[in-house]
């Protein structure tokens, strides 16, 4: 039981000294949020644009 408790402890401790070089680019993530935020901007705008104000 010891060993496995100390096997799994030096698993994760590996894991987290790993840089990020996996995974997803986070410049990627980034970019896709912006676009699409601008998106939903303009759609806002588009959809408010022919309204009058009350």
């Amino acid at each position: 039981m010891a060993s496995q408790i100390s096997t799994l402890a030096l698993t994760v401790v590996r894991a987290a000294e790993e840089g990020g070089e996996g995974g997803v680019n986070p410049w990627l993530v980034g970019a896709g949020t912006l676009a699409f935020l601008l998106f939903l901007l303009i759609a806002l705008v588009w959809f408010g644009g022919g309204r009058e104000h009350s």
